[in-house]
């Protein structure tokens, strides 16, 4: 399996920011046929390292991934109200 796990670093991470972002990654469920395994979490310890938002997903391939980064779910419904809400994010591509 082919995994992407990305972070997020919310501009504003309120309680109700958390849940907004949280929600828009997990509506891909079902949407994106590439993505066969979907965990979001929210940080819970609020260290100065910690980002708020984790992603991990999965995928038969990377040329699977390649076909979800550019999936109009994925770039319409979720980056399109995602991106505005980040400070910063950081990714780890991987196959295990």
């Amino acid at each position: 399996m082919f995994y992407h796990v990305v972070m997020f670093k919310l501009k504003e991470n309120s309680k109700e920011n958390m849940e907004k972002a949280k929600g828009l990654l997990l509506a891909m469920e079902g949407e994106i046929p590439q993505l066969k395994h979907l965990v979001v979490g929210q940080d819970e310890l609020f260290t100065g390292r910690s980002y708020d938002i984790c992603l991990i997903s999965g995928f038969d391939s990377k040329e699977a991934m390649d076909e979800y980064q550019v999936h109009p779910f994925h770039v319409d419904q979720v980056l399109a109200h995602l991106r505005p809400m980040l400070l910063d994010s950081k990714a780890c591509d991987f196959s295990a």
